[in-house]
């Protein structure tokens, strides 16, 4: 059964990247002869739902995200959380430089809008300022506080030099909790980490029974300048804890039905 379940979801994904590499090249093409750029953001997430339904991916969402521009702040487990999270709102994403030199899917990054960081050197501080210029133009960015990914058991600290972007901008934070779960536990296949490569990791992911993944979207709270950034990183890196907490402990298993959203994969229940 896994390699016919390979097969499937591989040819299903290679096909999506090939459609979406289509997309990306209209768009751009569109903006040099209109000499206007096109928003992204609303093309981003219907492409990030379809890459979710190609990897079998099972999404139960808890709470809702912000209709107005906010800094989207979430623990990190895996490089599928970018399709995972973008599919449910429209946001811009920061993520490690390195993504940007994977072949095609960097490509594909860079045309959705992403943010790219390199540590060291000051970048961080113009990466924040880049992020709050794109949230005072109306625009929700995500960021990975934890500057790397987890195993997914426990949050790592949060950095909080780049979340005083919110308070430059004016704009709220909204905390989100990520967790994989399989089989009622941590899911051990989910994360991305170490020197895992991206193809490796992609087709024992592809090659397994599709896991539950919980999102939670915590309220949106406005800044205070009266934290520091210290502060506020902690603050948020507890929330998003309690959140994952719950998760674990399964207390968000059985929700009412109004408050839960799925993204399935084929043959799955539809979003609602």
């Amino acid at each position: 059964m896994a390699p016919l379940r390979l097969s499937l979801r591989l040819t299903a994904f290679t096909l999506f990247l090939g459609a979406t590499a289509v997309l990306a090249a209209t768009l751009l093409a569109t903006d040099t002869l209109t000499r206007r750029s096109i928003d992204r953001t609303p093309w981003a997430r219907r492409c990030f739902r379809w890459a979710c339904r190609c990897l079998g991916l099972h999404i139960q969402v808890h709470g809702t995200p912000s209709p107005d521009p906010v800094l989207f702040v979430s623990n990190h487990i895996s490089w599928t959380d970018i399709p995972v999270l973008g599919s449910q709102a429209p946001m811009l994403f920061l993520s490690k430089a390195e993504v940007g030199d994977w072949p095609l899917i960097g490509w594909l990054a860079q045309q959705a809008g992403t943010l790219f960081i390199k540590r060291g050197g000051g970048r961080a501080r113009r990466v924040r300022q880049t992020i709050a210029e794109r949230l005072a133009d109306d625009e929700s960015v995500l960021v990975f506080p934890e500057g790397t990914t987890s195993q997914g058991l426990q949050v790592l600290p949060f950095h909080g030099l780049l979340l005083a972007a919110a308070e430059q901008s004016g704009r709220p934070v909204q905390a989100i909790t990520i967790s994989y779960r399989r089989d009622g536990r941590p899911d051990p296949i989910a994360p991305f980490v170490g020197d895992d490569a991206f193809h490796r990791h992609l087709f024992t992911l592809l090659r397994q029974p599709r896991a539950r993944i919980d999102v939670l979207f915590h309220p949106p709270e406005p800044g205070d300048p009266a934290l520091g950034t210290g502060e506020l990183a902690a603050r948020l890196q507890a929330r998003v804890q309690a959140g994952l907490t719950r998760i674990q402990a399964g207390e968000l298993d059985a929700p009412p039905a109004e408050t839960i959203r799925t993204v399935a994969g084929p043959g799955l229940s539809r979003p609602r």
